[in-house]
């Protein structure tokens, strides 16, 4: 019956700073685009196979309710992702071994959405399973 996880949908007020971070920064290509009254009004970002970030352009995005904690995105090389977000101006924590096994680095994009960097290990639960046993 379920499939993936499809798209996560951001609110900004500023289409240009959001699309900077995620495409110029983090090299996330565009899927499609919305206009409304032929002005661009959002967009679809590729973030894997069928599975993307949607943004739409909100004068007020702090209307929008929501109780998501984060956006968690898998990356392949952890210490670039850090050096790539910090050499453009953005704060990233250094990277960590989480209690899942995974590596793990966290940032703010633009409009306040927390993002956690997270790259697999052999030793990941993400992909052994089990028990993960925390101290938080």
């Amino acid at each position: 019956m379920i499939k993936q996880f499809a798209h996560l949908c951001i609110h900004t007020n500023s289409l240009e700073k959001t699309s900077h971070f995620y495409s110029d920064v983090l090299g996330l290509s565009r899927g499609f685009d919305f206009e409304r009254e032929g002005k661009l009004f959002g967009y679809y970002l590729k973030l894997g196979v069928n599975t993307f970030i949607e943004v739409f352009h909100n004068d007020n995005p702090s209307d929008v309710v929501g109780n998501i904690n984060h956006l968690a995105i898998e990356v392949d090389d952890m210490d670039q992702v850090i050096k790539v977000l910090r050499d453009n101006g953005y704060e990233a924590t250094d990277k960590k071994l989480g209690a899942d096994e995974s590596w793990q680095s966290w940032t703010t994009d633009p409009n306040g959405v927390r993002i956690e960097f997270h790259q697999y290990t052999e030793k990941s639960m993400q992909l052994k399973g089990g028990t993960c046993v925390v101290n938080w």
